[in-house]
């Protein structure tokens, strides 16, 4: 099975001698970052030091409420002096862009997860990306998406948000346990569990597409479970604008360390350049750089792609090595979709109608696919209830069952004596044939 590891890369791009980081409205162009807009402006040189080797002070970094060192009792409290607010714990993971670490708000008392931008901060275009992703998901306010709590700066003069902690594990974590037999695992996520939990995924990105938003970068590593079966879909840092009048100027830059990559690594990593997304998880129209093409439909399709492998616990591309098979794959080969060869060894083979689902959802023409997640998400909870649409042999006997039992529901009194009527029928049918065998010997 193809698994994807987050890993660690360089996202070095070009310097820039001025940096605007915006408090206040923002488009998703590069050129918005000059615009006559609420700004507070962090002027640097060309080393990236601001004039007289000052520094601002970090935004957000210190502690603001007193801290009791003992419970008050009959005395006033015992109280400490400021401190540092977020004390730092494990880093959680890290990407091509920025880095994510647990840690501990001390003014709170909760864990958060602060998110870094890694590259320069002399990066114009990577802090726009970053501003973007601040942006973005501040303005989706979703169940089914993490919510950002604050942004600032810390002694470092890394810029950084911090979110809400999910305690749990990453769907992709999830499917290679699912793939390698755990009972636990396979108790826990039956197919209806997994159909439930990629609904909730899909009910966030209908969320982000009616507000305008593509996500671009759906895979099993950007999906959060939590502790308490929530689920969370993360890193909106490609999202962009669904209908945008031109294509994306940070779209232009490639990926500068992407080539020092193993070759592995390269297909399971975000990229952002004239390719944008992780290519085993991308749409044609990603796989080909066709930004203008990119819509509602894309996310369709990698959500699919995420879909047939928690159900099937198989890449739908099979094991591929290279980039440059994944990408001609993806545009040009057939999705290898099939009864004969979904049957994972640690489980039965998947119920027909979600085979059916991923064969739509698959199309290489974006107007093949469903016209939105909602159209999935109705299939979907159709199928959960029994409505499952008539494709083959399997789902016609599946619908007849469902059908079966809701008259049975209705009319009992009819269905019963239907019953009878047909147990009559078959016994009196049995004493013929009894009687014939007899009378022949």
């Amino acid at each position: 099975m193809l698994t994807g590891v987050g890993r660690r890369a360089s996202a070095a791009h070009g310097a820039a001698s001025e940096i605007r980081v915006y408090t206040g409205g923002m488009t998703t162009r590069d050129h918005a970052l000059a615009a006559t807009v609420p700004a507070v402006d962090v002027t640097r040189d060309a080393s990236g030091a601001l004039p007289g080797g000052a520094d601002p002070a970090p935004s957000g970094t210190s502690t603001v409420a007193p801290r009791s060192a003992v419970l008050p009792r009959a005395g006033g409290a015992e109280l400490s002096g400021p401190g540092e607010r977020y004390a730092k714990r494990r880093v959680l993971g890290a990407g091509g862009m920025g880095e994510v670490v647990l840690a501990e708000d001390r003014d709170i008392g909760r864990n958060v997860a602060l998110k870094y931008l890694t590259a320069p901060s002399s990066d114009a275009a990577a802090l726009a990306r970053f501003v973007d992703e601040i942006r973005v998901v501040g303005s989706l306010e979703h169940p089914n998406i993490v919510p950002i709590h604050d942004v600032g700066v810390d002694d470092a003069n890394r810029y950084y948000f911090v979110m809400k902690h999910v305690e749990g594990e990453t769907l992709e974590h999830v499917i290679e346990k699912l793939a390698a037999g755990d009972p636990a695992y396979h108790t826990r996520y039956t197919y209806t569990a997994r159909v439930q939990l990629f609904v909730a995924l899909l009910r966030a990105l209908a969320f982000a597409h009616a507000r305008g938003y593509v996500h671009r970068d759906i895979k099993p590593a950007n999906v959060m479970v939590g502790r308490y079966g929530e689920v969370m879909l993360m890193d909106w840092g490609v999202a962009k604008l669904c209908k945008a009048p031109e294509p994306d100027a940070r779209d232009s830059d490639a990926d500068a360390d992407d080539a020092s990559r193993p070759a592995r690594e390269r297909l399971f990593t975000t990229r952002r350049g004239a390719i944008v997304g992780t290519p085993v998880y991308m749409s044609p129209e990603q796989a080909r750089g066709d930004v203008d093409a990119i819509d509602e439909r894309s996310d369709v399709y990698c959500a699919t792609a995420l879909f047939f492998e928690l159900v099937t616990l198989r890449h739908y591309l099979g094991e591929v090595e290279s980039l440059e098979q994944v990408l001609r794959a993806i545009q040009s080969e057939e999705a290898r979709v099939t009864f004969g060869t979904t049957t994972h060894p640690t489980q039965g083979p998947p119920p027909a109608e979600f085979i059916h689902f991923v064969k739509k959802g698959l199309q290489k023409a974006p107007a093949a696919r469903y016209p939105s997640v909602n159209a999935m998400i109705d299939l979907l909870e159709a199928a959960l209830d029994g409505r499952v649409k008539v494709q083959c042999p399997f789902t016609l006997q599946k619908r007849m069952t469902r059908e079966l039992a809701r008259f049975t529901d209705r009319h009992p009194a009819v269905a019963l004596l239907g019953f009878v009527s047909a147990a009559l029928g078959t016994l009196g049918a049995l004493a013929w044939v009894v009687a014939a065998a007899v009378h022949a010997i």
